[in-house]
């Protein structure tokens, strides 16, 4: 399946623009959440794009159409340039979105990206309880400093939006963590069930819920929106459910190389965050423009359109609705990108699906048995 060709646009696919460019500023980040989806040996990944690299990536995706940009990573607060980098695409007219821990947030910082025009910023937790969230982000001061940022951000004015990557060892806390967020005074809350990438793909037998946990926490958040509804609060709640607890796969990114483009932090680019993985080599944004790589590059013609697929999905009836699936799941558990996504019920390997639910309802991994995402563990990987 590698290649290495540049040009491989691929007849009769109409390939449209991109509208949503994420920028992974850096794979560096002081938390080691478990759950995490960046690479598992990110710590063998090229130099980072600089400040002028990384401000022409931006100009380029705006001259091709993209308006939605979100500053990620890692932990995007490390890069010391994110004011400038901020400043530089909301003067193209971006609309900018900052995705972070609040690991290196202040007062301070946040005014700054309010003066050069920053839109959104999103705050990530661990849990609702202080031990819980410190111990998964491995950091005993990381629960209060999120609380006092989460706090700050609302007094600057931006909407609170707040997400909680929930799993096994936190969702049996669902009505806490709603709680905390209407206390917040959040506008956006989104639940979201851990998706099997990176880190928690390696950690998945100590992560994913039982199907008890899950219909459970998506009741009792069923019951809080319609609560709220009822009050007319303004707080929005958002479910996300593993695709493992599905009988039909996603649309992953709404279609491969269809709306979404991922620059990694060495100038990579993929057509979602975790296409890395697969065995196909993608191009770099200092090799090559951002319109031949889009429009022309191999890998991202690779799983464009349907001659690709092969049974069941090409003669499927839901194949238009959700583009056979994750590539990257189908590979990870599979070893074949071109395979169906297990997660569907058609798939020949659905029973990968059926025997982790299985694993689920065991006694699984305790938090202390979890490989925590850091620098010397993603070392010791990048070898083997």
């Amino acid at each position: 399946m590698a290649n290495t060709g540049s040009s491989f646009a691929k007849p009769g696919v109409v390939v449209g623009q991109p509208f949503w460019l994420l920028a992974e500023l850096t794979y560096r980040c002081p938390l080691q959440c478990p759950y995490c989806s960046n690479p598992v040996d990110f710590a063998k990944q090229g130099t980072e794009l600089t400040t002028d690299e990384w401000i022409d990536v931006f100009r380029q995706a705006r001259d091709m159409g993209a308006a939605q940009l979100g500053f990620s990573g890692g932990e995007p607060l490390v890069r010391q340039d994110l004011a400038q980098l901020i400043k530089a695409s909301r003067d193209m007219g971006y609309y900018t979105n900052l995705i972070t821990s609040g690991i290196g947030l202040t007062e301070k910082r946040i005014a700054e990206f309010a003066e050069a025009g920053l839109d959104h910023i999103q705050i990530s937790f661990q849990a609702a309880d202080e031990e819980v969230n410190n111990m998964l982000a491995g950091s005993r001061k990381a629960f209060a400093h999120k609380l006092e940022m989460a706090r700050a951000v609302k007094a600057h004015g931006y909407p609170m939006v707040l997400n909680f990557v929930t799993h096994r060892h936190n969702i049996d806390s669902i009505d806490r963590i709603i709680e905390l967020c209407i206390e917040l005074e959040a506008d956006f809350v989104e639940l979201a069930t851990c998706q099997f990438y990176g880190w928690a793909e390696l950690n998945r037998a100590g992560l994913l819920p039982t199907k008890a946990q899950l219909e459970r926490a998506e009741r009792i958040t069923s019951e809080w929106r319609e609560k709220l509804e009822a009050q007319g609060h303004p707080c929005k709640l958002i479910f996300v459910t593993p695709d493992y607890y599905e009988e039909r796969p996603k649309a992953c990114m709404n279609g491969w190389g269809n709306l979404f483009l991922d620059i990694t932090p060495d100038g990579t680019a993929l057509p979602c965050h975790s296409a890395r993985q697969l065995p196909v080599q993608f191009p770099n944004v200092r090799d090559a423009s951002l319109k031949h790589i889009w429009y022309e590059s191999f890998g991202f013609n690779r799983f464009r359109g349907y001659d690709w697929m092969p049974e069941p999905c090409r003669s499927c009836d839901e194949k238009e609705k959700d583009f056979g699936g994750c590539r990257c799941q189908a590979f990870m558990l599979t070893g074949n990108a071109e395979n169906a996504d297990p997660v569907c019920g058609k798939s020949e390997h659905h029973g990968i699906i059926l025997a982790a639910r299985e694993e689920a309802e065991m006694a699984a991994l305790g938090m202390d048995q979890l490989q925590y995402r850091n620098e010397k563990a993603s070392r010791i990987i990048a070898k083997v």
